[in-house]
């Protein structure tokens, strides 16, 4: 898919958000069909995901406490007729530890992001029946 550069917003989440459900709320709300989106700053008690092959789901990882939000880097397209943030996270906690994942939870307590809309045809999640929503492949 092609896209032109859109609408660029930085803005600052409120503290105690779910940041995949606010990204999810800004971008109906702004009218982003499909967009970048990049962050950083500190979540509370974030769960990230890891998709198992052999079982065809997420396996959950429960993080507690404070970490910091290293980089969080995804996109937004459309599922089930309304915008889909898929974000994947780097997180940190106070020993120095470093996790990773898709981000499916995260009370925010600071974040900064940047979201880059992208114009052109929207980008639709299809269910494969595997558990996963991809967009369908480019051919060459």
């Amino acid at each position: 898919m092609e896209f032109n550069p859109g609408r660029i917003f930085l803005l600052r989440v409120p503290e105690g958000e779910d940041l995949p459900e606010f990204i999810n709320k800004f971008a109906e709300k702004r009218g982003l069909r499909t967009a970048i989106v990049k962050g950083i700053g500190s979540v509370r008690n974030p769960v990230v995901g890891y998709y198992s092959e052999e079982i065809k789901a997420y396996k959950r990882i429960e993080l507690f406490g404070t970490f910091e939000l290293l980089t969080l880097l995804g996109n937004v397209s459309i599922k089930d007729g309304k915008p889909f943030a898929h974000l994947h996270v780097t997180l940190g906690n106070a020993n120095g530890d470093v996790f990773g994942g898709h981000l499916m939870k995260g009370e925010v307590f600071v974040a900064e992001l940047y979201v880059q809309e992208l114009v052109g045809e929207p980008l639709v999640r299809k269910d494969r029946g595997d558990n996963l929503s991809l967009w369908d492949e480019e051919p060459l």
